[in-house]
């Protein structure tokens, strides 16, 4: 199995491939985001489903890159006899989900071969396969598949094969499509149209992105990256295409991200707001009305793509997990957790959104007014916190300063523009807030803000605190946080979420063990940039920067030790973090 940053990603705005550097696609669910995966050898083998397409003899992978500011990904695998590319990508959907790969002949003469594994529900289904006039159709329950291509094809246990060669400025397609199995066969796509109209696609939307800085490539890619993370048809903005690739290897941190939660999808929203892409937004929010119409005390931290509330998790035992790293799961049992720093991201997206010009909803203001009645006294309430611990809730401190900048930002609302609300009241509930949390968010003996109140643990979303305006970067308590957190919780130069150890195994309720999650070291480049520390910001953000594949993508964790990428991948809050700080930093260079 390859490792989590060889692979590269390609999507069409409702689902999303992983394709390895030897050319073989090893995730793709669909036709959405969260729906069954058809090739799933990235949870288990190569049993579970895959395709692959590669010279038949010894090949090394020379090159591969994204063309231009595009989601098409062009491999070239190199052999002594010649050289090939492979190009493929996902047009923007129309109607169907299609796959396109293309092989392409570079220089003399390579012999190929094709391997196609169907494996609907992740792995756990054989499809019935026919041959239509040379179209392959492979059906089981709702879900048909059907390959087109000249390339002439035989099925042999249970698998499609196919050998073709390849010369020199050969051009040989393959066309993978997803149908409702009670639907006749789709008509074909051309390929090379498909191809041009999707590179067109891309352009477009990259030429739009205002960041004109010395990072440009990194957050072009990223915004890239955040956009192909959302779900078009809706809005929604998942938090990345995979579920269940470990957060430690060999460990049971496995869960599923293929879903919206409401602070990854803010935070991505904030982000492509800042890269000039405020049109985003308003399809953000429209999603955002729909999905959490209701009451305001049941508003859940994720849904489905389409707002969906119920997702159960569920363990998938016929997959042997990434590397071992069992159980694979899909749904997510943290839905039904309460976690309130989620109402703070929510109403400062909406606030952010206005900032940049997006049109007033009075529907949007009706729905932050009525979470404010559940929130003026839930502000109170334990609950799970940003890091969806398994452990009993408790008043973590993150929460309640997001529970402040909650009513921060819903009383700027009505300074700023105007709208109705009981201002002085919302002042008093956000005085009461933050006083609570200096007196009971902050360790004196420490000299810094703790996980929860009553506690001595560090935790890095206290990084946070001067970011979101509660105290100011230079604060004292903020300068002793960031001093306690550099010192303990600082992993040869990347930052922990926590100790993820035995002592802390009460508060998440799992085994030790975990990589060091990234987007907090984005918060301490910020931090230490607000501080006047400027030099040492830009050494660590070039750091992280470093930690990306060779395509610009990254994951949500990073192992300093082994020195390699964890958890689910492409992650879109380490992304944000790229942008977010990329604009951070470009603003004092600028000066």
């Amino acid at each position: 199995m390859a490792l989590i940053e060889d692979y590269g990603m390609i999507g069409d705005l409702e689902t999303a491939a992983l394709v390895s550097r030897d050319g073989s696609i090893d995730w793709l669910c669909l036709p959405r985001f969260d729906s069954g995966a058809v090739f799933a050898a990235l949870l288990g083998d190569a049993e579970n489903g895959h395709w692959t397409i590669q010279p038949a003899g010894e090949f090394r992978s020379t090159e591969r890159k994204y063309r231009g500011d595009t989601l098409v990904l062009e491999t070239t695998l190199e052999t002594d006899g010649g050289a090939v590319r492979l190009v493929d990508f996902m047009p923007p959907r129309e109607t169907k989900p299609d796959l396109v790969r293309i092989v392409e002949g570079v220089r003399g003469r390579v012999e190929m071969r094709m391997e196609l594994v169907i494996r609907f529900d992740y792995g756990s289904i054989v499809p019935w396969v026919r041959n239509l006039d040379g179209t392959l159709v492979a059906i089981a329950g709702p879900d048909a598949v059907l390959l087109r291509t000249p390339v002439e094809h035989e099925g042999r246990d249970l698998r499609t094969h196919a050998t073709f060669t390849v010369a020199e400025g050969d051009r040989v397609p393959f066309v993978l499509r997803w149908f409702p199995s009670n639907e006749v066969p789709p008509e074909p796509i051309e390929p090379d149209q498909a191809l041009a109209s999707t590179v067109a696609y891309w352009e477009r939307w990259t030429e739009r992105c205002s960041y004109r800085g010395q990072w440009r490539d990194a957050v072009h890619r990223s915004v890239l990256t955040l956009k192909a993370l959302t779900y078009a048809p809706t809005g929604g903005i998942v938090a990345a295409p995979t579920t269940s690739l470990p957060e430690w290897i060999g460990g049971v941190r496995n869960w599923d991200y293929r879903y919206c939660w409401l602070r990854d999808a803010t935070l991505t929203l904030l982000a492509l707001i800042r890269a000039g892409y405020a049109d985003e937004a308003g399809a953000w929010r429209d999603w955002l009305l729909r999905a959490i119409a209701g009451a305001p005390e049941d508003l859940q931290i994720m849904y489905g793509v389409a707002g969906e509330r119920r997702l159960t998790e569920l363990e998938l035992p016929w997959l042997s997990g990434y590397e071992g790293s069992r159980p694979a799961r899909i749904g997510n049992g943290a839905s039904e957790q309460l976690q309130l720093d989620v109402y703070g991201e929510v109403v400062d997206a909406l606030f952010q959104a206005r900032r940049v010009g997006l049109a007033a909803s009075d529907d949007a203001w009706r729905l932050t007014r009525k979470v404010f009645d559940w929130l003026e006294s839930g502000w109170r309430e334990p609950d799970e916190g940003i890091w969806e611990v398994r452990g009993p809730r408790r008043h973590f401190t993150h929460s309640k300063v997001m529970a402040w900048v909650a009513f921060d930002r819903a009383v700027k609302t009505i300074q700023r523009f105007g709208r109705e609300g009981p201002l002085d009241r919302w002042k008093a509930v956000r005085k009461a807030i933050r006083d609570e949390v200096l007196r009971e968010g902050y360790n004196a003996e420490r000299g810094s803000f703790v996980q929860f109140f009553g506690s001595d643990r560090l935790d890095a979303s206290c990084l946070l605190i001067p970011l979101v305006g509660f105290l100011p970067a230079t604060d004292e308590r903020v300068v002793g946080t960031v001093r306690a957190i550099e010192k303990e919780l600082v992993r040869n130069g990347f930052v922990e979420r926590y100790r993820a150890d035995e002592e802390n195994a009460d508060v998440d309720g799992l085994p030790p063990g975990e990589g060091a999650f990234l987007p907090c070291s984005f918060w301490l480049a910020a931090v230490l940039h607000q501080q006047g520390r400027h030099p040492e910001a830009l050494e660590l953000y070039e750091q992280l920067l470093a930690l990306r594949n060779d395509l610009g993508l990254i994951a949500e964790e990073y192992d300093p030790e082994r020195r390699r990428l964890l958890g689910n991948f492409p992650q879109a809050f380490t992304h944000i973090g790229i942008v977010e700080t990329a604009f951070t930093l470009s603003r004092r260079k600028a000066r």
